[in-house]
């Protein structure tokens, strides 16, 4: 599909931007519109595809299963849509293809309350490649249906490829992390690879990828995090845990299960479960930190030239931030938004990677509550 130009049944983006409201409404926008326009088929949003000339170039690892939170906040009738990161032999380890399906849903989706520029009730219908509103009944186009059946059809995997992906991830791209891997159910290959370290009494993994293989998709990757991996015959279960602190001491806080279970039917399930609680710390300590880092950032954005030691702090500010905002300093998550481009400019690439594991932490527990 990447490959193609956009229709009435597939819409493809760069990457999404779901920090900010006008990401959110533009994706919003267009799964309203393809559930809209496809009531007897799936639909799609392939992610890391330029749009000029369909070059595959990838996009971070997603790991947000409850996007679907996001959708039923905004949509009256939200289809189920399904988020799945999809490598590829050409892209770098760290990225991958997002595919978004929508499953298809004969009542119209709607907006229930309004986002950005698009006002509540509104509806959206697909065009040829574009999302547009209308108003009135809702034709039903149901002539997309055979055209995605036979893609579908197309795409399912066999044992030949099945035996590529092992063969790819333990001989090739993770040859040096001593690779593993678990059949489940005489059907389910799971590979996984990461650099183990030992912390007290516990066992974590870093730099950790990990694939279901015969599905082609990654469940789990990160450059920052630990994990802990536990199996038996029936599930394999990943546990997230976060490092966090102030003043060079680190505590690893849980933060997120995902377990897979397998079935004897061909069938799996992926239940996921939040454990994240939130750490308390000195107030009086957070406000010395919070001004120290809106100095810091000050400093960057007049080309002052930073210290040793202030640019090692540079690579905590993300972190920092984080703690303060989820210990009452409600603008501390906009003031690292607003510090993206600072920190993506930076020379040192990590720490553009932290402000990224910082967001993808906050947008998790806020997907796990109510949407704002």
């Amino acid at each position: 599909m990447a490959h193609n130009d956009e229709s009435s049944f597939y819409d493809k983006k760069r990457q999404l931007n779901l920090h900010t409201r006008e990401g959110k409404g533009k994706f919003l926008k267009h799964i309203c519109a393809l559930s809209n326009s496809n009531p007897a088929n799936n639909s799609y949003i392939v992610v890391g595809v330029e749009d000029h000339d369909n070059e595959i170039v990838g996009d971070d690892f997603f790991d947000d299963s409850r996007i679907q939170n996001l959708v039923n906040a905004f949509l009256e009738n939200p289809p189920k849509i399904q988020y799945e990161n999809v490598p590829f032999p050409n892209l770098p380890k760290d990225r991958v293809i997002g595919l978004v399906t929508i499953k298809p849903k004969n009542k119209t989706s709607y907006f229930k309350k309004g986002i950005h520029t698009i006002l509540a009730k509104s509806v959206f219908m697909r065009r040829g490649s574009n999302s547009v509103p209308v108003e009135g009944t809702v034709e039903k186009n149901y002539q997309n249906t055979a055209t995605v059946i036979g893609i579908e059809n197309n795409s399912r995997n066999s044992i030949g490829y099945t035996l590529d992906g092992v063969i790819d991830f333990m001989n090739f791209r993770h040859k040096d992390m001593a690779p593993k891997y678990k059949v489940f159910k005489e059907l389910f290959v799971i590979c996984w690879a990461g650099i183990p370290k030992r912390v007290k009494d516990k066992t974590y993994l870093s730099r950790v990828d990990i694939e279901l293989i015969n599905e082609q998709i990654k469940l789990f990757y990160s450059a920052l995090d630990e994990v802990i991996i536990e199996f038996d015959e029936n599930s394999f279960t990943i546990t997230e845990f976060v490092p966090l602190g102030l003043n060079d001491k680190t505590t690893y806080y849980p933060l997120e299960q995902q377990i897979i279970r397998f079935y004897d039917n061909g069938y799996y399930k992926i239940e996921n479960k939040m454990l994240f609680e939130p750490p308390e710390f000195n107030r009086k300590m957070l406000h010395h930190i919070y001004n120290a880092n809106i100095a810091l950032l000050s400093k960057i954005q007049k080309g002052v030239s930073l210290s040793e030691r202030e640019n090692k702090d540079l690579e905590n500010v993300p972190s920092t931030f984080m703690i303060c905002y989820l210990n009452g300093f409600e603008d501390a998550k906009q003031k690292l938004i607003e510090a993206k481009s600072l920190l993506k400019a930076h020379q040192n690439p990590t720490v553009y990677v932290s402000f990224k594991e910082a967001l993808r932490i906050l947008r998790k527990m806020k997907y796990d509550r109510t949407i704002e």
